[in-house]
C-alpha cells in the first residue's frame, strides 16, 4: 500500500486515476476545486483545494507520499490574434505556477518514501503544430521542460514523468465533443480512429507512479490514439 495525492482528482483523467489507485488498495488523497465529490472506495478522500492561491493547507496529507499526479488543466483555444497576453498569464499559472507551489510544498514528504514518483500532464500539441493551440501549447511546453529539468535535478530520489494525450473524452472536452458528429469527426483524425477515454491516459499515468516504472523519469509519454507518430 502506497500513499498518492492527487490535485484535480475529481473529474475527469484525475478522477479515473485517483478510483485506479483506490481499486488497488492504495492511500489516495485527492482534491477537488469547487464541487464536494464522495469517495465510492475505501481508502479514496477528498479535500477541497484551489490551485491557484497563495498559501496551501495540506495538514491532510500523511507524512510520506509515495506518488503526486498534478491534473488540472485547461483547453483555450482561439485564433492568437484574439487571445491577450494576461490569458497566457492566467494559464500559466493554472497549469505550471500551481504544480511548482504544491511540489515545493510536498519535497519534504517525498523523504521517507522509497521510489517517490510525480506525474505531469502536456499534450500532442506540444510536438504537432495545431491552429488555435497557441495558449495551451504554451503552458504545456513549459510542463515538458520542467518535466527534464526536475528529473534532472532530483535524480536519483525522485522520478518525473509526464503524460501528453490527443484530445480526450471528458468535462474539459465537454464542448469540443458535445455532438456525435463532432466525436465522429475527431475520431477520424486520429490513425486509431476513436476518441480517447479518460482512463486510457489513467492507466499510464498509474504506471509512471508505480514501480513498474522505476528505470523511467523525465520521460514524455505520448497516449494519443497515434497522433503524434503516425500520419494519416
Amino acid at each position: 500500500m502506497k500513499n498518492y495525492f492527487i490535485v484535480g482528482g475529481s473529474s475527469g483523467i484525475g478522477k479515473a486515476l485517483a478510483h485506479q489507485l483506490a481499486e488497488e488498495g492504495n492511500m489516495v488523497y485527492s482534491t477537488y476545486n469547487s464541487t464536494e465529490v464522495e469517495s465510492v472506495f475505501p481508502g479514496l478522500t477528498y479535500e477541497p483545494l484551489n490551485v491557484l492561491d497563495t498559501e496551501y493547507d495540506l495538514d491532510f496529507l500523511p507524512d510520506t507520499i509515495d506518488g503526486f499526479a498534478y491534473c488540472p488543466g485547461s483547453i483555450n483555444l482561439a485564433p492568437f490574434k484574439r487571445i491577450k497576453p494576461e490569458d497566457f498569464v492566467k494559464d500559466y499559472e493554472l497549469q505550471v505556477t500551481g504544480f511548482v507551489r504544491l511540489l515545493q510544498h510536498l519535497l519534504p514528504r517525498f523523504k521517507n518514501a522509497e521510489n517517490p514518483s510525480v506525474v505531469l500532464f502536456s499534450t500532442v500539441a506540444v510536438q504537432r503544430g495545431f491552429n488555435f493551440h497557441s495558449q495551451v501549447a504554451a503552458s504545456k511546453g513549459a510542463i515538458e521542460g520542467l518535466t527534464r529539468s526536475l528529473a534532472a535535478e532530483y535524480a536519483p530520489k525522485i522520478r518525473f514523468n509526464a503524460v501528453a494525450p490527443s484530445l480526450t473524452d471528458t468535462p474539459l472536452a465537454e464542448r469540443l465533443l458535445n455532438k456525435e458528429e463532432k466525436k465522429q469527426a475527431n475520431a477520424e483524425r486520429h490513425p486509431l480512429k476513436r476518441i480517447g477515454e479518460a482512463e486510457d491516459i489513467a492507466q499510464m499515468a498509474r504506471f509512471l507512479l508505480s514501480d513498474a516504472s522505476s528505470w523511467m523519469t523525465g520521460q514524455i509519454l505520448h497516449v494519443d490514439g497515434g497522433k503524434s507518430a503516425v500520419e494519416l
